[in-house]
């Protein structure tokens, strides 16, 4: 523990990619191959589920620091992470321990959550005793399923392939399901990423890592001189749904999510579909809920994903279906060097004969008439187009070094909206408030002084009335901002604090934000009966006063626009 606590600090300090490349190196280097097999599975993102609950960890750590709630919450207020909290105001460690990632985690943390509460108690204490602030940082998080640090998993292959010897390619490739919720980190498996032999995958159920696309942020007019012509390029409709590959080898298939989760028994028509694909292969494309000849909204996408348990009825008011846009391997033979039309082609021809669906194309004389097109993707149910060059090999991760892929999505639905709650964020925003919830009108205000009337009801911390104008919560976000308009936001909300709930903050509605998200739909779950879908900040509305921010009607009508 006391090497990855070492590493954690390093990467943490640094933002230099070169910087945070040599400290992974060093550390592979140095730690044994039980150890690394566990820091490449936290670093790439692996996150073993919750052990014990964090409400457990705050009051040991109150009872250990032998300080009162009220104390601690004022420290969890002021670093706003509870982690580092505990970290901090737990009593200097007696003597600390040197033993290894591996041991920790497999001998330590996992076995806890076969104990008795009692157990846990003195177990965690014991280890907390063992450790200086920054292992307690770090097993606080692992314990409590919370673990996040800045490197990419890109990094952590690039590193890999550095000490190894190695293509990042081709370390990326076996690296594919290693955070599976399935794997189990081990000596083996890390020397397997390393070896400079072939790794056979004839019976296995690896895929491919992922191609990315970059987004398109130009004006039609300009495509021409950046691009060429539409006709060096596939355009496909960009769909909604599931990112995934379908893996079909020694008479077994396999389908995984783009997060790399292995999802296959959550869709049997996808097993089913794959099921006339010969052995050898591995498709790329989209799982879709399809209904009435289109793709249907996300959110039915949704109750799919969340199901452990699939009757009949969830598999008739969900059918999902999975539209192919790209080959892989046939034959049993890697195909990505392949150019694009190529790879296209061949997918066109092993498709023919099957129910499979293929991603459909469009093809006018000029980027303006394609321009024009992608004016219908809301009512078509899609997010823009794919364009993808003919020449193009299939690359790892989002790299233009094999060719480009682009994703030209049509603009975000907005709306204008009131900052109501806050909370800290992570890691460097630990201490600088950068989550922010946001609330509409119930209805137009009549006036400002009507708006106004809220606002003061809201400080004398008075109730809303149900028939009253109110502002209702809908939605949360936390990005979209630069570094310094956050420090900027954070101080009014210091200025502004009305109460604080634990790590949230609500705050006295001063600040109108433009919102952007890609999609809305109803949702019983909130309060405002509205649900929006990858909501982020465009820019602070300094120019808006208050009671010209959205509505619910104006969160209604975009639904309305998207059914």
């Amino acid at each position: 523990m006391k090497r990855f606590a070492q590493l954690f600090n390093e990467l943490d300090a640094s933002t230099a990619t070169n910087a945070k490349v040599d400290a992974l190196k060093r550390y592979f280097a140095q730690a044994s191959d039980a150890d690394a097999a566990w820091a490449v599975y936290f670093l790439s993102g692996g996150k073993p589920r919750q052990v014990v609950p964090t409400a457990v960890l705050r009051t040991l750590a109150q009872q250990r620091a032998g300080i009162a709630p009220w104390l601690f919450d004022e420290c969890y207020q002021a670093v706003g992470d509870l982690a580092e909290t505990i970290a901090h105001v737990l009593p200097v460690a007696p003597q600390l321990s040197d033993v290894g990632l591996a041991e920790w985690v497999e001998k330590r943390l996992l076995p806890l959550r076969e104990v008795t509460p009692e157990q846990q108690a003195e177990r965690i204490t014991a280890y907390w005793d063992e450790l200086d602030a920054t292992g307690r940082f770090l097993l606080t998080k692992l314990i409590g399923g919370g673990f996040r640090v800045g490197v990419s998993k890109l990094l952590v292959q690039r590193a890999l392939a550095a000490h190894a010897g190695l293509d990042a390619k081709l370390v990326a490739q076996r690296m594919m399901g290693y955070t599976d919720k399935s794997v189990r980190p081990d000596a083996a498996l890390y020397r397997n990423l390393l070896t400079h032999d072939s790794v056979p995958q004839a019976d296995s159920g690896q895929p491919y890592p992922f191609f990315l696309a970059h987004a398109l942020e130009l004006a039609p007019a300009d495509f021409e001189a950046k691009l060429g012509p539409p006709s060096d390029w596939l355009v496909e409709w960009k769909y909604d749904g599931i990112r995934a590959q379908v893996v079909r080898r020694g008479g077994n298939i396999w389908v995984w999510s783009r997060g790399e989760e292995l999802i296959t028994d959550r869709f049997p028509e996808v097993v089913a579909l794959a099921g006339q694909l010969p052995d050898g292969t591995v498709l790329d494309g989209e799982i879709l809920v399809w209904k009435d000849n289109q793709p249907a909204a996300f959110n039915l996408l949704q109750q799919r994903i969340g199901r452990k348990t699939l009757n009949k009825k969830v598999l008739a008011d969900a059918p999902v279906s999975f539209i192919a846009y790209d080959l892989l391997e046939w034959q049993g033979d890697d195909v990505r060097e392949w150019p694009q039309q190529q790879r296209r082609e061949k997918l066109l021809d092993l498709t023919r004969h099957t129910t499979l669906s293929v991603s459909p194309t469009e093809q006018r004389a000029s980027w303006q008439a394609l321009a024009e097109l992608r004016e219908e993707s809301r009512a078509r149910g899609v997010e823009g187009f794919m364009l993808k060059h003919h020449a193009a090999r299939y690359g790892s991760g989002r790299t233009k070094a094999d060719g480009t892929w682009w994703k030209w999505k049509i603009d975000p639905l907005t709306v204008d909206a009131v900052l109501i709650y806050a909370q800290a964020g992570h890691g460097r925003r630990a201490s600088v408030y950068t989550d922010y919830t946001f609330a509409v009108w119930s209805r137009p205000p009549k006036d400002a002084s009507e708006a106004q009337a809220v606002i003061d009801a809201i400080e004398r911390r008075e109730p809303a009335q149900p028939e009253a104008l109110q502002l209702v919560a809908f939605a949360k976000a936390y990005s979209g901002l630069t570094d310094e308009e956050f420090r900027e936001i954070d101080r009014v909300i210091r200025t502004t604090t009305l109460e604080k709930f634990g790590p949230v903050r609500s705050v006295k509605p001063s600040l109108v934000f433009e919102l952007g998200f890609e999609g809305i739909n109803q949702s019983p779950r909130h309060k405002s009966g509205i649900a929006v879908r990858f909501p982020r900040m465009l820019r602070i509305r300094n120019d808006k006063p208050l009671h010209e921010a959205d509505t619910l009607a104006t969160l209604q009508a975009l639904m309305n626009l998207e059914a």
